[in-house]
């Protein structure tokens, strides 16, 4: 009964072991996104603050979106060739940007 009892405890110790090592490992990888996405968010609006900022009217029909490695993926339409090319520059200025990627479109005119 004790042999019985003993190796119930040690099987019990070993999974309940076991199961607070993966929690631990799990809380530590969503703390790392947790900051990451509060990095590309902060990317995110200060870009989008910096477009808001220039008063022109077609700016605002751009998307930004973030990555964790600092990449910036513009989108959307724009009136002229040189909005778009104000919204890459304003972008590849701010602060932690890595890389942009533009998938801007100027729209045609009727």
């Amino acid at each position: 009964m004790r042999t019985y009892l003993a190796m119930s405890c040690a099987i019990f110790a070993i999974l309940l072991g076991s199961a607070v090592t993966a929690t631990a490992q799990t809380a530590d990888t969503d703390s790392a996104h947790a900051v990451a996405f509060v990095k590309d968010s902060a990317i995110t609006t200060k870009i989008k603050t910096k477009l808001a900022a220039e008063h022109i009217a077609s700016l605002g029909d751009i998307h930004v979106d973030t990555d964790k490695d600092g990449v910036v993926w513009l989108s959307g339409s724009v009136k002229t060739k040189r909005a778009a090319d104000r919204a890459v520059a304003i972008a590849r200025s701010t602060a932690h940007v890595k890389r942009v990627h533009s998938d801007i479109r100027v729209a045609e005119r009727d």
